[in-house]
């Protein structure tokens, strides 16, 4: 075969294969039209790949998040990783966690699953109100090699709180946010962007604790309803002592002492330092009120003995301050502000009763020679009665 022979058969081929001129066919080859069969296999082609690319960006993703907000006014938030569809070198330059995750080993912190968990904790954010909080941190499944290593985040519910929101800055795609209210079947889920925020999710009145000034509010009254009207055993304890003399510093000196006293046992009793049960309690005030009335038909002085059993009777109404606290509950987010306003809300009663008194009793007719037989006998001898029915009641 000489040379010219060669590159004809080179040439042929490529002449048979190379495009048409417009509205010519191909050399050397008959025309063909697709068949409708083979579009229809195209056109079922592209629905697969336009489902399985909307499938793809709304699969779980590397990361699943469910927050969770309870009854008792806290809120747990769990971040679940799934190590084995992290990217390549995922948190390799990832900053330790240093003690920012509570129950995380020294030795783990620098490891891969403690760089991933601090990777993670770095770009998550949770706000209430549009305000960030700092909840603390802990890996709820220690295990090193886990294939998911769950990041969970604890902390109270801010007060008077309206909605809840999160974003995760972690360039993963889209992720499943699940939030629930405890005691509610219905959850609400979203689907999340790496790096947007979720959309404001509302909370339930029932699990957000009031603010500080409800708490100071509500415990005041609550306080102060105690001795009016509903403590009308207190109410006589309170007359007796005004009754013993006409003068004010033998009436605020008792009403220190039985202050400091009922102050001390109130806390005492509710952090569960000393108790005594409601059935030694009850009797124990109603026989103070005996006391302090019997006394009054006695002297009018007040004697450094007499002083001493108010502040013993106020120890003793102290823990029965206690018992009726401990069935109304406290706030645990606000507990000392509801203690001491609670004790404030006790104290502005009773010198509500003592200024009712002497408005009532001493004002128009403390002056008159027959105040103290026809006024102080007579109710002494009244609150003496009552305190004695309801101490022989309480303890049958």
């Amino acid at each position: 075969m000489n040379r010219e022979q060669r590159e004809r058969e080179d040439i042929e081929p490529a002449r048979r294969l190379a495009p048409a001129a417009p509205g010519r066919a191909p050399v050397g080859r008959r025309q063909h039209e697709v068949s409708p069969n083979c579009k229809r296999a195209a056109a079922i082609a592209l629905l697969f790949a336009a489902l399985a690319s909307i499938a793809a960006a709304h699969e779980l993703g590397t990361i699943r998040t469910f927050a969770t907000f309870r009854k008792d006014g806290t809120y747990r938030i769990e971040v679940i990783v799934d190590r084995e569809h992290l990217p390549p070198g995922f948190a390799a330059s990832a900053t330790a966690a240093g003690g920012r995750i509570g129950n995380l080993s020294p030795e783990l912190e620098s490891a891969p699953v403690g760089r991933i968990l601090a990777e993670v904790l770095a770009h998550s954010e949770a706000r209430f109100d549009g305000k960030r909080v700092e909840p603390r941190a802990e890996w709820e499944n220690p295990d090193p090699d886990g294939a998911e290593p769950t990041l969970v985040l604890t902390g109270p519910i801010p007060g008077g709180a309206r909605d809840f929101s999160w974003s995760n800055a972690l360039p993963l795609g889209s992720y499943l946010l699940t939030l629930r209210t405890e005691g509610v079947a219905e959850a609400e889920r979203q689907w999340v962007e790496g790096g947007q925020r979720s959309r404001p999710f509302e909370l339930r009145r029932e699990i957000v604790p009031p603010t500080t000034i409800d708490v100071v509010r509500q415990y005041l009254t609550l306080g102060f309803t105690h001795i009016l009207p509903k403590g009308v055993d207190h109410i006589l304890f309170v007359l007796g002592v005004f009754l013993l003399s006409q003068r004010w510093k033998p009436i605020l000196l008792q009403v220190t002492a039985f202050t400091l006293a009922h102050t001390l046992t109130l806390g005492l009793t509710i952090y569960g330092i000393v108790s005594l049960p409601s059935a030694v309690v009850e009797p124990l005030i109603a026989l103070s009120i005996v006391y302090v009335a019997i006394e009054n038909l006695r002297t009018s002085e007040l004697t450094s003995g007499r002083l001493a059993l108010v502040f013993a009777f106020g120890l003793i109404h102290g823990m029965g301050f206690a018992g009726v606290l401990s069935q109304l509950g406290l706030p645990r987010s606000q507990f000392l502000p509801a203690l001491v306003s609670f004790n404030l809300g006790v104290e502005a009663g009773q010198l509500t009763v003592i200024l009712g008194a002497f408005l009532f009793l001493r004002a128009p007719w403390g002056r008159r020679p027959w105040y103290r037989q026809r006024v102080v006998v007579p109710l002494s001898l009244a609150i003496a009665a009552i305190g004695a029915y309801w101490a022989f009641q309480r303890i049958g």
